[in-house]
């Protein structure tokens, strides 16, 4: 049987996901279903977009096959790369608050994070005045050539970061790969069963190797922290050099809330950031459901106060405030900030500070209470323009 590992690594990918110690309620299994589906998905896809002599930009990540505490601002995408061989990206540059590029050695794994060799965004590039560009990767040394970068020894994958802001009124980009000297040719036809059964194999390698790293990948970064905080800003692990983050843990019960209290770093004169996002995730390390709940906010998104600071109410229960993060039946969770395209590196004076007070005191302990507040129709309203956003991004 062509499948048999694959229908292997299957089994025990189901294993993984009901032995994970934070199963403790049926919704955390369903949950857990549900990833392993997109997980599933996901697997197969980047098993058979595995081409590194005829490259192209597969999703990494999205609204139905998460990883990793995915951003829900960011549009994810890579490709595979050999680093002897030289590769031409081009593309059109969207109106997106950001868009990123990064070479990694390796891949993620349940011990390492990959290297990252390079990593940079597009000011580091020449982009035309009708917003196209030409990016070329290769083992040479640049020299004075522009948008030409090298690539390290061990150069395995190029990953894109297309990160919005304004979900209704920014636009993603395009964006093409190709190894230099194939233009014009053909990949080998697939008449080897022998190959598509090597290929159902990795998927299930990928498979297995995507849900041991990011259950493990929590106690890493986040669960040795205490409960209900978050860490002052620092660089991402494995991320980009222009990004910072926040991290936490929460458990809140039914009659509790967090207040998060940040400053708005699009404010700051000096264009300190023009991404900045908080999100909330769950115990498997992927995003809440982002479309039809509030479990993310930009700083475009999100209430100002006139102080200069964004107070986020992380709670089950609804506090009636524009700032509200859905718990959506979770008591435990992750949460996170990021900062992108910074101009300077971040101090704790830029970080978030921390309070979980009882849900009833909410009115008392935010100090511009009532100009925060919102009926439930503004509520809905503001749930319909996120389904409306994420539908109209996933379509291009």
């Amino acid at each position: 049987m062509r499948t048999q590992a694959f229908a292997k690594a299957l089994a025990e990918a189901e294993k993984i996901i009901a032995g994970a110690p934070h199963v403790a309620s049926e919704q955390d299994l369903a949950e857990g279903y549900d990833y392993l589906a997109g997980s599933i998905q996901a697997s197969l896809r980047l098993a058979w977009a595995y081409q590194r002599d005829f490259p192209y930009f597969v999703s990494s990540t999205g609204p139905y096959a998460k990883m990793g505490l995915d951003n829900p601002d960011t549009l994810y995408f890579h490709a595979y790369l050999r680093d002897d061989a030289e590769y031409v990206v081009t593309g059109r540059r969207g109106s997106t608050a950001d868009l990123s590029f990064q070479v990694l050695k390796g891949d993620y794994s349940p011990v390492e994070v990959p290297d990252s060799l390079s990593a940079f965004d597009d000011r580091a590039i020449d982009i035309a005045a009708d917003g196209t560009f030409e990016l070329r990767f290769g083992p040479s040394a640049p020299g004075d050539r522009r948008n030409y970068f090298r690539l390290g020894a061990g150069s395995s994958m190029l990953l894109v970061r297309e990160v919005y802001s304004d979900w209704a009124a920014e636009r993603r980009g395009t964006i093409t790969i190709r190894r230099a000297d194939r233009a014009g040719c053909a990949p080998p036809a697939a008449t080897d069963p022998g190959a598509q059964a090597r290929r159902y194999a990795v998927a299930g390698k990928i498979l297995l190797s995507r849900l041991r790293t990011f259950l493990a990948f929590p106690e890493w970064f986040y669960l040795q922290e205490p409960v209900n905080t978050m860490t002052p800003p620092r660089p991402t692990p494995g991320g980009l050099a222009t990004q910072f983050s926040s991290a936490g843990h929460y458990d809140l019960g039914d009659d509790q809330a967090m207040i998060v209290t940040v400053p708005a770093a699009g404010r700051d004169a000096r264009g300190l950031a023009p991404y900045q996002g908080i999100q909330l995730g769950s115990m498997w390390y992927v995003s809440l459901d982002y479309i039809n709940h509030q479990t993310s906010l930009t700083a475009h998104q999100a209430r100002i106060d006139p102080d200069g600071r964004m107070r986020f109410v992380i709670s089950e229960q609804d506090p009636g405030v524009a700032n509200w993060l859905e718990c959506a039946g979770h008591r435990r969770g992750y949460v996170q900030i990021r900062w992108q395209r910074l101009t300077r590196d971040l101090t704790p004076a830029d970080g978030p500070q921390v309070a979980v007070v009882p849900f009833a005191g909410l009115p008392g302990l935010l100090p511009y209470y009532e100009g925060a507040r919102v009926s439930p129709e503004d509520w809905r309203a503001r749930i319909a323009a996120r389904q409306a956003a994420v539908a109209e991004r996933m379509l291009g």
